[in-house]
């Protein structure tokens, strides 16, 4: 064989694996991007009540979502989008539902589910002292220095780095429950709704705490999942806690660079609950620490299996949203119906605020104990599994990295928060009196800036 022929063969081997390659990435991102473009665009729009444009332009635009494209159907209440032409997806919008990515399900079987949101009371909030209302107290504590504290909360807003933006749109600071510091990005206000991401899973582990409360649930025992009743089954041994604490041992990778059990979970199943259910184990139950957004996704399952159909859709409003006065706030449901525990709430600063205020309270909210003071310690306990100690139950810690150094250094050992995707975070810090709430597009530098508040505190 000459050097010319053997040259050729090479240079078509080469691009036969470039293609290959080519067309693997399309078939596993394009779904990706087309899915997440879709249900976002849908949930900014009308959930959030946010310019279509402006989304596209200011969220959508980094890489690989940038070769996306999006589109609104206002008449149709729905969102689309595609790569290229390619892996289409559709969101559809319902009133006190937001917006759900159609996924297995035909789109008519999704409309035609039943649920009933129960409405927030028609009250005037603005005249309701806080936090049951928004009206603000003038009184302003002696325990903070107003301008170091001012200009920490600036800070959050300041870009030092023009080509890597933060864009935070919402601050908000507590002192022993008090609103002390409250500042917006222009075009957001007290009233304006934005993505929580993960911090959905601290709502959904409070959601349980309030089932345990009751005594319809227990933490040790074996998780109530349909796919693991056989005792025969390996899975069977998997506890409640055991999902509140990340260590269910399913072989799930939390990775969104690459396709995944995430992203296919996320993007490509109408059902995401009985996905990670269905999957096998990687680990022994309880042994290894595996931050999970599928382990959240089926507790939010088991809410629904423990208060059944009928009441599953109210219980989050009626049970623990409308309690707190958090009534600018939703939780959206995957094809199947069930809410999407890990990643899909929206709620306003001064909500998840509440939110937060209601642990610092330590389960106590208006004259009763929405949950087990017990519940609240446990979360701030690192789990068993964590070797880290940087998670507890839903919520992440203060922890430790590999050289024993606290994760976050210039921060109080006792923080703990619920966090989410772009650096959204409710931050509760006893030692302090503090709870702090920031909201925005990217993550932020939360040693220096939360620190900056913290500092403020004399």
């Amino acid at each position: 064989m000459t050097a010319k022929k053997i040259t050729g063969r090479i240079v078509i081997f080469a691009l036969s694996a470039i293609l290959i390659l080519v067309v693997y990435y399309a078939w596993t991102a394009f779904p990706v991007i087309s899915g997440y473009g879709a249900r976002y665009l849908a949930s900014a729009v009308f959930v959030e009540g946010r310019d279509a444009a402006d989304v596209i332009k200011m969220d959508l635009a980094d890489f690989p979502l940038n070769y996306g494209k999006y589109a609104v159907d206002y008449k149709d209440s729905s969102a689309t989008g595609n790569v290229l032409g390619f892996a289409k997806k559709k969101a559809i919008y319902r009133k006190g539902l937001g917006a759900t990515l159609i996924n297995d399900l035909d789109e008519a079987t999704v409309r035609a589910q039943k649920y009933t949101i129960p409405p927030p009371p028609v009250i005037n909030t603005d005249s309701i002292p806080w936090p049951m209302g928004d009206k603000v107290s003038d009184s302003f504590p002696a325990a903070i220095n107003k301008q170091k504290l001012d200009a920490a909360v600036q800070e959050f807003f300041n870009e030092p780095d023009t080509v890597h933006k933060i864009y935070s749109r919402a601050v908000i600071v507590l002192y022993d429950g008090k609103i002390v510091a409250e500042q917006y990005a222009p075009g957001y206000n007290k009233n304006s709704m934005m993505h929580g991401w993960s911090m959905t899973k601290s709502i959904t582990g409070t959601l349980i705490g309030l089932l345990v409360n009751d005594g319809k649930l227990k933490k040790q025992d074996p998780a109530p999942v349909p796919e693991w009743k056989n005792a025969d089954d390996p899975r069977h041994a998997i506890t409640l806690e055991n999902i509140l604490q990340q260590s269910t041992g399913l072989n799930f990778a939390e990775v969104y660079t690459r396709s995944s059990e995430a992203t296919q979970m996320l993007f490509q199943k109408g059902d995401m609950a009985a996905f990670t259910a269905s999957l096998p184990l990687k680990y022994t139950p309880g042994t290894v620490f595996n931050y999970s957004s599928g382990n959240s996704n089926i507790l939010s399952r088991i809410i629904r299996q423990t208060v059944g159909d009928n009441a599953y859709y109210s219980f989050p409003y009626d049970s623990l949203f409308y309690k707190l006065g958090m009534y600018h706030t939703l939780m959206e449901p995957d094809a199947s119906g069930t809410f999407v525990g890990s990643s899909y709430a929206h709620a306003t600063c001064r909500d998840w605020a509440r939110f937060g205020l209601l642990y610092y309270n330590n389960g106590w909210w208006n004259g009763e104990q929405l949950l087990p003071q017990s519940w609240v310690k446990t979360v701030q306990l690192p789990a068993p599994a964590c070797t880290l100690k940087e998670y507890g139950e839903q919520f992440w810690l203060n922890g430790i990295d590999t050289s024993g150094r606290r994760l976050l250094p210039d921060l109080p050992g006792d923080l703990y928060r619920a966090a989410g995707y772009g650096g959204q975070e409710v931050v509760i810090i006893p030692s302090k009196k503090l709870v702090i709430v920031r909201l925005g597009l990217h993550d932020f530098d939360k040693n220096k800036l939360l620190a900056n508040v913290v500092n403020a505190v004399n």
